[in-house]
């Protein structure tokens, strides 16, 4: 899979969403910043944590925002990999083959 393509093709879309239902997208958008936004937890900590939310529901959409947003926010490839660990636990097997396709868009993400 071409990340970078991938999440190209997803903010175009979130993009024409955005246009046809303005309202709704921008209350997500206002979520998605204050429940992300630094607190008693870092940013990268609340990254990594719907990073794992992500790959336990197997939405590689979603693992691919979020692997940017965890690369952008200071996290190591070791932190990525305890995280896939975590929802391995979480979420098995299916997991399992989710976080292989995370590590996959780290790699790709990050370089």
């Amino acid at each position: 899979m071409d990340w970078k393509a991938e999440l190209a093709t997803i903010k175009s879309g979130m993009g024409d969403f955005a246009k046809h239902q303005e309202a709704p997208f921008q209350g997500f958008h206002a979520l998605h910043g204050a429940s992300l936004a630094p607190g008693a937890l870092s940013t990268k900590q609340k990254e990594l944590i719907a990073l794992a939310i992500g790959i336990a529901r197997q939405c590689a959409y979603c693992i691919g925002v979020h692997v940017q947003a965890c690369i952008a926010a200071g996290a190591t490839r070791e932190e990525v990999e305890e995280t896939v660990n975590v929802s391995v636990l979480m979420g098995g097997g299916p997991s399992l083959m989710y976080g292989i396709k995370t590590l996959e868009a780290f790699d790709q993400l990050s370089s």
